[in-house]
């Protein structure tokens, strides 16, 4: 069989971590099986498909690394031999007409003339009758006469697909295997709105099977419309492709993910400082796992790894901490060159570090990647070393230089750094614990009003490779300042 699998995104607002996580899935099949990834614009809703949603989600899926092999480019070229890869294109050539045409043609679809009004008075008067809420096929039962009666009043129909009203459609799902549906609870559903557009579950089986899909990963919140699809195919003669869908995302509290969770859009993960491997390698683990539980994988190991069959039937929690702890687990593992490459545009967006030596501000980034957890707190964490006044932390004033030692520390410091001629961490770790053992002062009562003085915080980087980075001079001037403060 050849691969082909899909992306189908409705471009009417931001890519999401469920888009991403769909796109993900396809991705990672395709290159497991030698096949084919393609990206399709499903834009059949007129009112809100934009292209600057469009453009959110070839930037979101650039940025995560999921290349797509077929489909509409970011500078307006194609890729593949399917063209076009926009459903409202494919619906201004008449694609999907030709075979609303047959349907209608072989009275397997009608031309439906119900008003919302009258669709509401019937889901009304269901459910008051403890009925299912649905269509109930009336329009099917018109003479021609009735319809031409009804568009000389001005009616515009859609279009809707007969669907049988007994026995059952059964379908094999990768993950969830046999799946049943009682063709009683279905209903004949709209397959070309009054516009002219195909309504996505009609559009989808369309494209799906002239650009000869093979698989449809999807999430599960699509299976209902697996078995209208399927009555579609099967109408037009054609067989369906396999399915498969994935368990829905929720937060840690069980509920459907939503912003509140985190869920917010994947270009806002990389605003905030995530890498595009970690996200991914997250999200991988999102409703999947390998039979070992596999946590982090190296580059190029998803795709030699992922097997659909771990895919979880259950729906998967969202874990925003272990997100954050992948990040970070991901930023200590980078070479420095490779956290630095990362972290440069956010410390340049702050204007930190400007006209610094690029390998003098690699050596300050390093200091404290053990503690990174995203690239966005790099700047701050190091402004500390590019400022020419220190701003001091409030709560480190109040602790630290409020102590009866804090100024026989600094003194003593000052002094012994003054004499130091090398002032490098070893040298100044040595004259920093003379100055406490002198004074009768534990090494903290010492270290901590030293480490304020420079940095204005209480916690940082190493302390003795902190100063020798900062130089004699600018230490020295530091602690001469602070020292006056201790003494207001």
């Amino acid at each position: 069989m050849k691969i082909r699998v899909r992306f189908a995104p409705s471009p009417t607002g931001h890519l999401h971590i469920g888009g991403l996580r769909t796109a993900l899935f396809n991705y990672l099949f395709a290159k497991k099986e030698k096949g084919a990834f393609i990206l399709r614009i499903e834009d059949t809703d007129e009112e809100r498909s934009t292209q600057e949603s469009v453009n959110a989600i070839y930037d979101g899926m650039i940025w995560a690394g999921l290349n797509w092999d077929e489909g509409p480019m970011p500078d307006g070229s194609i890729k593949g031999d399917y063209a076009p890869y926009y459903q409202a294109a494919r619906s201004d050539a008449g694609i999907y007409q030709k075979y609303i045409d047959q349907l209608l043609a072989e009275g397997k679809a009608y031309k439906c003339y119900c008003t919302p009004k009258e669709l509401e008075d019937m889901r009304a008067q269901a459910i008051a009758e403890k009925r299912p809420p649905r269509y109930d096929g009336r329009c099917s039962r018109l003479t021609l006469e009735q319809q031409k009666e009804l568009e000389a009043q001005g009616r515009r129909p859609v279009i809707r697909f007969k669907m049988p009203k007994e026995g059952e459609t059964v379908f094999n799902d990768l993950i969830r295997g046999e799946v049943r549906f009682a063709n009683k609870d279905l209903y004949d559903l709209v397959i070309q709105k009054t516009g002219g557009y195909p309504t996505y579950n009609f559009a989808a089986v369309i494209d799906d099977h002239l650009m000869e899909m093979s698989h449809i990963i999807r999430g599960d919140d699509h299976i209902s419309n697996t078995p209208m699809q399927i009555r579609i195919y099967e109408a037009l003669g054609w067989k369906h492709p396999i399915m498969a869908h994935l368990s829905m995302i929720h937060g840690p509290d069980g509920t459907k993910l939503s912003k509140r969770h985190g869920d917010t859009s994947v270009i806002e993960y990389k605003k905030q400082g995530y890498l595009p491997q970690a996200l991914i390698n997250y999200l991988a683990l999102l409703g999947w796992s390998t039979p070992d539980s596999q946590q982090i994988f190296a580059p190029g190991e998803l795709e030699e790894k992922f097997d659909i069959r771990g895919c979880q039937k259950s729906p998967a929690v969202f874990d925003p901490v272990k997100l954050l702890w992948m990040n970070g687990d991901y930023m200590r593992r980078m070479t420095i060159d490779e956290l630095y490459a990362a972290a440069k545009p956010f410390i340049d967006e702050t204007g930190v570090a400007q006209g610094v030596d690029e390998e003098y501000l690699k050596k300050i980034i390093l200091l404290e990647q053990e503690k990174y957890k995203t690239l966005k707190e790099i700047p701050e964490l190091i402004s500390f070393f590019f400022t020419d006044k220190v701003v001091f932390d409030e709560a480190a004033i109040e602790k630290v230089f409020k102590a009866e030692t804090a100024s026989l520390a600094l003194k003593s410091v000052i002094a012994k750094y003054e004499a130091l001629a090398d002032f490098t961490e070893f040298p100044i770790e040595a004259a920093t614990k003379e100055a406490a053992k002198e004074n009768g002062l534990k090494n903290g009562q010492v270290f901590h009003p030293v480490r304020v003085a420079v940095s204005g915080r209480t916690n940082g980087p190493t302390l003795f490779k902190m100063l020798e980075y900062m130089g004699k001079d600018m230490v020295l001037k530091r602690l001469e300042a602070a020292l006056e403060l201790c003494s207001k």
